[in-house]
């Protein structure tokens, strides 16, 4: 333990400013004492410093004209964190919030969510500030073909193969391809969540949501339990919280409630999928167009409210820390029992500390919502092969890779001696195979 906290504290020290990437690496690095004290050769070759610390980031400006003539600079960031066992992989988040210690954090989990899949990826993250939001089509052009003019130099299918995040749909992913493909004259498979049209996969806009779905599901059955009748509150109207609200609802459960960043709605009938689509995915309007649409659900100002509403099971969906340790308590006084992460990291480790004490089955991050990433690696197989497989086929492989998330970060925290902590589970279950991976290759 005494390493860890060395490590945690050179760590913070080197990198001061960036509070997200140090709540990560101390809810990982903690969770990984017990595999640290069994191996003292991580400390002799200084495991630890060389895993937390990135293998290479980029930082540059990405400048664009508007559609009234005006140049803007926007940052872009890129960091290929680890490639052990396989290319850099993750996605591209476009929002105002995005700087370095938010792609930091991610791709510091990435790396063990991309080791859970089973799959051989490494870990990276990128993005940048721009908002696509209120953008015309030609100005998210503009700028994501500035963005590729520089990022292209740094990625490729056998070394950094980014996808989609937040702000970065179809629509970005194909202006991105273009702009590569326009550059490198080559048509492979450097970016994932591509159109069917031009090398994409099915499933995979429905993965990370249909996956975090699956791995709930296991959790359940093997409690002997199932999401029949069950009471679900999602936060979050993007593609995550959709598409596991139509996976809960086809295994029986009642949604009652869903946000976007202004407010929640609640539908104590069940939320209406087909409306949610048609303001979100169509319209790209605002969740409260809802409680306009159908009668008797009701629209409230702010998102932190949602966490109050009864509910068996909590999926939060959106973004980092949306849960506190006073929205965790919300939940528990009134009867979660399983929480399942399909946003990264929405959980602050006050929240994580109050649904472990009450026994609330938490399934972590960068175990529930890995759905995405593996089916972009299936997207990667299939564009290497030149194939394309059903959506059956598809779907088939991404809940049989949930399920041994599940089992293989359970089988972990029981082998470490703290069973029912999917927390430590995952980072040791992910973890164990990176570590052995960089012991193979030296001090690199």
């Amino acid at each position: 333990m005494q390493y860890v906290e060395r490590v945690l504290e050179e760590l913070k020290q080197k990198n001061p400013n960036e509070p997200e990437f140090h709540q990560a690496a101390t809810e990982i690095l903690r969770g990984l004492a017990p595999v640290v004290a069994r191996h003292p050769e991580y400390e002799q070759t200084a495991l630890l410093e060389r895993f937390v610390e990135p293998e290479r980031v980029i930082l540059f400006r990405v400048p664009w004209v508007d559609d009234q003539g005006k140049v803007r600079v926007n940052k872009g960031y890129r960091v290929q964190f680890n490639s052990a066992i396989g290319p850099y992989k993750g996605g591209l988040r476009f929002h105002p919030s995005v700087n370095l210690s938010i792609i930091k954090f991610l791709g510091l989990e990435q790396i063990l969510k991309n080791s859970l899949t089973g799959l051989p990826i490494g870990g990276g993250k990128g993005g940048s500030d721009f908002d696509p939001k209120g953008k015309s089509d030609l100005e998210v052009m503009r700028f994501c073909q500035s963005f590729m003019t520089e990022l292209f130099r740094h990625i490729g299918q056998d070394t950094d193969v980014p996808a989609g995040d937040i702000g970065v749909g179809g629509r970005e992913i194909g202006y991105l391809f273009g702009q590569y493909k326009r550059i490198r004259d080559e048509h492979v498979g450097v970016l994932t969540g591509r159109g069917l049209s031009y090398g994409g996969s099915l499933v995979r806009t429905e993965a990370t949501g249909y996956g975090l779905v699956y791995m709930a599901e296991e959790a359940l059955k093997c409690r002997g339990d199932g999401f029949e009748g069950k009471t679900v509150v999602i936060s979050g109207s993007g593609n995550v919280a959709i598409y596991a609200c139509e996976k809960a609802q086809q295994l029986g459960a009642k949604v009652v409630a869903m946000y976007d960043s202004n407010g929640y709605i609640y539908d104590g009938e069940g939320i209406k999928l087909e409306v949610v689509k048609q303001i979100k995915e169509v319209e790209r309007g605002r969740i409260k167009e809802y409680a306009a649409r159908v009668k008797g659900s009701r629209y409230f100002e702010g998102c932190k409210g949602i966490w109050q509403i009864p509910c068996d099971i909590a999926l939060p969906c959106a973004t980092q820390n949306e849960i506190d340790g006073a929205s965790a308590e919300a939940l528990v006084k009134n009867g979660v029992k399983y929480v399942g992460e399909g946003a990264n990291m929405p959980t602050t480790l006050e929240g994580i500390a109050v649904f472990q004490k009450a026994g609330v089955v938490f399934l972590p991050a960068k175990a529930a919502n890995a759905g995405g990433v593996a089916t972009s690696a299936l997207e990667m197989a299939q564009s290497s092969g030149r194939l394309f497989w059903t959506f059956e086929e598809v779907d088939r492989k991404l809940k049989e890779i949930m399920r041994n998330i599940y089992r293989n970060m359970d089988g972990a925290a029981k082998e470490y001696g703290v069973a029912g902590d999917y927390v430590a589970g995952a980072n040791i279950a992910g973890f164990i195979k990176v570590a052995n991976a960089m012991m193979a290759h030296g001090i690199v």
